[in-house]
């Protein structure tokens, strides 16, 4: 079966290698699957004003893939709906009868609520990450979470490894807004420091966007840091639910453009960034560990969270949120797929 995938986002790419064996792929993909019509990489972006020079080229694309979907036998789109809405709406328009299965689902719950009923409209199939979904998806399918397959070790105990962990993000925005202070946190504590770097930048790409990093040691591996890691500093994203479900103690931190955060603030509707916290939230339970934002994200606050972090109550919790998820995804998604 050949299927035209539409996956921007890396931690989309991170999902997608685990199914890909089972299919032959064209359309929007990381590189190192295969040859795409665009890689991922075109398409990375920080914020909403970072949107903007990329929108000519992603109408482009739209109808680009909506042509390739033809020698196609289904359509894979994976988050990123900002796009992926467009392309399964201008899919259909052209060919009614293409089958579009949509997995990881714009996330209504946390604004736009809107864009449900647009994906219920032109996708066929909806696989559901969250099991709270099908509150506001009423077609979804809960197929399980990706990062249970993912994820191949998980803490049963406190480690004492003495090693702190620094996630500053993947894009160049996140990074470049982290670092300084990730560099004065790092002065103040003696434990070994891993830089966890994305595995495809380059020894440019680390220069420009790290700048000095004598001091850390780098590993490209995000789960085994966090499996080697003590406690973690994390920028706001996938990885913050990689912690908490192997068990590490962590700080979520971002830093936006004033617009950016000034819109989020203004259109999100949560009480809280993680997805660990979201997902306990849904569930009415206490939330599993801090979030800090903006001129939040300092030394001073970094350090404190750092020094009273409760490594067994961190456990526990982290222990309620694979019970709620309970599984992985991959295998109900080929199923989904397939049949």
């Amino acid at each position: 079966m050949k299927l035209l995938v539409s996956a921007l986002e890396s931690s989309a790419n991170l999902h997608l290698k685990e199914i890909i064996k089972d299919f032959k792929i064209d359309g929007i993909f990381d590189k190192s699957f295969g040859s795409p019509l665009y890689p991922s990489s075109d398409f990375n972006v920080m914020g909403f004003s970072d949107v903007l020079p990329k929108i000519l080229k992603a109408k482009r694309a739209i109808k680009e893939m909506a042509n390739l979907s033809s020698s196609c036998d289904k359509v894979l789109l994976i988050d990123s709906p900002a796009f992926n809405i467009p392309l399964a709406k201008e899919i259909k328009k052209r060919f009614p009868k293409k089958e579009i299965i949509y997995y990881i689902l714009p996330k209504v719950w946390a604004w736009r609520e809107k864009r449900a009923k647009k994906v219920q409209k032109y996708c066929d199939k909806l696989a559901s990450i969250f099991p709270f979904e099908d509150r506001f998806y009423e077609k979804s399918i809960y197929v399980g979470n990706p990062l249970l397959d993912e994820i191949k070790l998980f803490k049963e105990k406190i480690s004492k490894n003495k090693k702190i962990a620094f996630l500053p993000g993947s894009r160049r925005g996140e990074i470049k807004a982290l670092m300084p202070i990730f560099k004065e946190v790092a002065k103040e504590i003696k434990e070994e420091k891993l830089l966890v770097i994305p595995k495809h930048f380059d020894e440019k790409m680390i220069r420009e966007f790290y700048g000095n990093i004598e001091g850390f040691t780098i590993i490209k591996d995000t789960q085994q840091a966090l499996i080697k890691s003590d406690f973690a500093f994390i920028c706001s994203g996938t990885a913050t639910l990689e912690a908490a479900l192997i068990g590490t103690p962590f700080v979520l931190v971002y830093k936006a453009k004033k617009i950016d955060y000034f819109l989020a603030k203004r259109f999100v509707k949560l009480k809280y960034a993680g997805l660990a916290n979201i997902i306990l939230d849904f569930y009415q339970r206490e939330p599993l560990h801090k979030e800090l934002f903006q001129e939040d994200v300092n030394k001073k606050n970094l350090l404190k969270c750092y020094e009273n972090s409760n490594p067994l109550l961190f456990l526990e919790k982290s222990l309620e949120i694979r019970e709620i998820l309970s599984h992985g995804s991959r295998e109900n998604l080929i199923k989904l797929i397939k049949s």
